[in-house]
């Protein structure tokens, strides 16, 4: 335990110290800022109190004249002016800016870093809470710790100081202030050890809270939350979750009571009336001080506490930030195991090949695929099918690297991909998913992505887009045609599209980028059947020249396809043309058959008017 705690204040420190390094390179003017402030805080507190008092009461005692203890006095009075003017300077001008600047830098590194991970790191719960974590309020508990880190390390060296020239002044009265402020350091570690095990008792409910706050503003949950009992069952809980908030801390209300008592008491008590109770009996008693150094030494006492609790504050802080900057380097440092910097080769344009060989996955440790043999030759027209589970999806994810395999290798034009650039390997693919996220930004952008596209080409390449994907007159009738804003979350006056026509704007993107391999899966699942087979055809029509792969749940729109790979249970079960796997009457011909008969029926429903 002992050795667990001691690794632990190691950590915390280096992580002050990787916070310290890590603002530097942002913007060292915000660190030699921080760092003179705290300086001249404690320089000031070190000077009233071994100086200023010092000379005041020795002056007066030895007779200096009036004119020389006031322009000692304006000296001072207009070095502590312009410390103070600095420090205002500071805050006001400087400090706004240079925030901002480690702001927009931090949040570039943790966008970009977020961006190369790996999506298992999204779906690993530990990983995913250090992010989020990581990323709260990132900007200013970075720079908060960089600030506590240098109140640390000026408030020792002036604590050492303070302690030096009070033991000149009396050797015995440093004890006043040395104990209690020991007794106050360790009451602090203690209170913070509790609001630790508080807050963590406190994470399940404030999750459960937060939860709830999120769903009752989410366009994603009104239907279920109006339509539904949902809304008693989220009451209830939101209620139990705050009535668990409340016993937490009821729980914990006495011990922090009586921690706080005590360091008020040390802290103050006993240091304020302790030394005065030992001046006025060296003073009246035994007459072993005058009141001159009785008033030295009550001004240096004043001086030397306000050091020290600003210290102690500041070394209970820098353990508390290092647990969060622990979050937040561990993210930073981590190691990709795809690296989205990695100098690999170039894969050129050219298209010749895609082969699977003997690629097995497993998702935390469940097999998905096994033993998966493909090839897809470049410029055909591919179809994967099968039932949900299948591993339909997976194969994309792992020819997109957005995993590698666990087993076996992919090539590209008979290279293992990971031999590539990354960056450009993707730039090869054209992607439409049928989860794809809308943005809240114009059509246009929408469907671009951010693709770097001449001004003069960018309306003519999405307006054909739109064409293809069946979307275009919608498009054309909103407010401000492809500069209309999708969505209402900032712009009262955003357009919002039906589940199918955003289907249809995610394949314009792929419709939009020019790349050798398009891919689309389950581009057609929220159209209807005249809808699909329009769509299908123009996507064989748009992409005759590209490699294509699309993943289709109806196996009526895979019929033009050069080739079909039926998948079950992560492999390959059979695969031909429509017409091979057609007369082979296997499995593929036994489903094709059964959604055949599916679709005959619901339109003899609807022709019968039961579903009119």
């Amino acid at each position: 335990m002992a050795e667990k705690k001691f690794k632990s204040r190691i950590n915390a420190v280096q992580n002050n110290f990787f916070a310290l390094k890590l603002v530097w390179k942002m913007c060292p003017r915000i660190v030699i800022h921080m760092a003179c402030s705290k300086a001249l805080y404690y320089f000031s507190w070190l000077f009233y109190s071994a100086f200023f008092m010092r000379y005041v009461i020795n002056a007066l005692q030895s007779g200096e004249t009036f004119q020389a203890i006031m322009i000692f006095i304006g000296i001072t009075v207009a070095v502590f002016a312009s410390m103070a003017f600095y420090n205002s300077y500071i805050l006001g001008s400087v400090k706004p800016v240079t925030d901002a600047e480690v702001n927009k830098k931090l949040y570039q590194k943790l966008f970009k870093k977020s961006r190369n991970v790996e999506l298992e790191c999204f779906e690993n719960s530990d990983f995913y809470d250090k992010y989020t974590l990581a990323m709260k309020n990132a900007d200013t508990r970075l720079i908060e710790t960089v600030d506590q880190l240098f109140g640390l390390l000026f408030g020792f060296v002036a604590s050492i100081c303070a302690f030096v020239f009070m033991f000149q002044v009396d050797s015995l009265s440093v004890s006043f202030i040395l104990l209690p402020i020991i007794g106050n350091f360790y009451f602090r570690i203690l209170n913070s050890r509790v609001d630790y095990q508080r807050n963590k008792e406190m994470a399940p409910h404030n999750r459960r809270i937060d939860y709830i706050n999120r769903i009752m503003y989410l366009k994603d949950y009104a239907k279920e939350i109006r339509l539904t009992k949902i809304f008693n069952l989220l009451k209830r809980q939101y209620t139990d979750a705050i009535t668990g908030v409340a016993d937490v801390t009821k729980k914990f209300v006495l011990k922090s009571a009586f921690l706080h008592w005590f360091y008020v008491m040390f802290t103050f008590t006993f240091i304020f009336e302790g030394l005065l109770i030992y001046g006025a009996y060296r003073t009246l008693v035994s007459n072993t001080m005058t009141l001159s150094q009785l008033a030295v030494l009550t001004s240096m006492m004043v001086s030397t506490t306000w050091i020290l609790i600003g210290f102690t504050d500041s070394v209970t802080a820098s353990f508390k930030n290092g647990l969060f900057v622990d979050y937040l380097r561990t993210f930073l440092e981590y190691k990709e195991k795809i690296p989205e910097d990695y100098d690999g080769a170039d894969p050129g344009t050219r298209i010749n090949s895609i082969e699977f060989r003997g690629v097995g996955f497993a998702y935390k440790d469940i097999p998905v695929l096994k033993n998966l043999n493909m090839k897809f030759e470049g410029g055909k027209t591919y179809a994967l099918v099968g039932h949900n589970g299948a591993g339909k999806s997976t194969i994309i994810k792992l020819l997109l690297r957005f995993y590698d395999p666990t087993e076996g290798e992919i090539l590209l034009n008979g290279r293992n991909i990971k031999e590539y650039n990354l960056q450009k390997y993707r730039a090869l693919f054209a992607t439409a998913f049928q989860d794809n996220r809308m943005f809240s930004m114009s059509v246009a952008d929408n469907v671009t992505l951010g693709e770097d596209i001449k001004a003069e080409d960018r309306e003519q390449i999405v307006t054909e887009a739109l064409k293809l994907s069946g979307v275009y007159d919608k498009v054309m009738s909103l407010p401000q045609g492809i500069n209309t804003t999708l969505t209402r979350e900032f712009d009262d006056n955003g357009a919002v599209l039906s589940g199918g026509e955003f289907q249809k704007i995610v394949v314009s993107r792929a419709f939009a980028r020019r790349c050798p391999i398009k891919v689309f899966d389950e581009p057609s699942s929220a159209l209807d059947p005249i809808a699909e087979y329009q769509l299908f055809d123009n996507i064989l029509k748009a992409c005759r020249k590209n490699t294509l792969l699309f993943i289709s749940h109806r196996l009526s729109s895979v019929q033009n396809a050069d080739h079909v790979f039926l998948l079950e249970q992560g492999e390959v079960r059979e695969e031909g043309t429509h017409r091979e796997l057609m007369d082979r009457k296997g499995l593929y011909a036994d489903m094709y058959q059964k959604q055949a008969e599916n679709y005959l029926a619901d339109k003899s429903k609807q022709k019968e008017g039961i579903w009119a």
